[in-house]
């Protein structure tokens, strides 16, 4: 039958587009959850991620997170900022089980402000690391190295 994925010769796609903010993509067989933004890194962008978060922990199961800095083509984001980010993630996040958090990027400025996030969450159930190398990053989510260069085609929401 066509469209049926048990007879269909395609085989179904390891993640997923995610609706809203852009550059989301859910790979339920490794329970992730990955975001790549792209353009600026400003208090914008980084309040309609934390936002989409706390909305979707609420009606889903607890999942690991990626964040992929490479596309970024500038920081912006004020230091105050981030510090306003985390202690509302933080709370919004108490009680909820414990999930972790790879931030990566090789740029210095984009690995900062991970690593500002990393010391920051230390004490909360979001356990955030920086890193500077995707290999080291899958060992730690305990996910295949391949799925974090996000080069799969994602399929559509559902």
């Amino acid at each position: 039958m066509p469209g049926d994925p048990t007879t269909d010769s395609e085989p179904l796609p390891a993640s997923r587009i995610m609706p809203r903010p852009a550059d989301l993509r859910r790979n339920p067989a490794h329970n992730l959850v990955a975001w790549q933004p792209q353009g600026v890194l400003d208090d914008q962008l980084l309040d309609e991620i934390g936002e989409w978060l706390c909305h979707i922990e609420k009606a889903s199961v607890p999942f690991n997170r990626f964040v992929d800095f490479s596309r970024l083509t500038s920081v912006a984001v004020r230091t105050k900022h981030v510090f306003a980010f985390a202690q509302k993630r933080a709370e919004q996040y108490a009680g909820l089980t414990p999930v972790k958090s790879a931030l990566f990027s090789e740029d210095w400025v984009g690995f900062g402000i991970a690593r500002l996030y990393e010391n920051l969450m230390k004490g909360t159930p979001i356990d955030a690391r920086a890193f500077r190398d995707r290999a080291n990053a899958a060992v730690w989510l305990g996910v295949p190295a391949e799925i974090l260069k996000l080069e799969d085609k994602p399929g559509p929401p559902h």
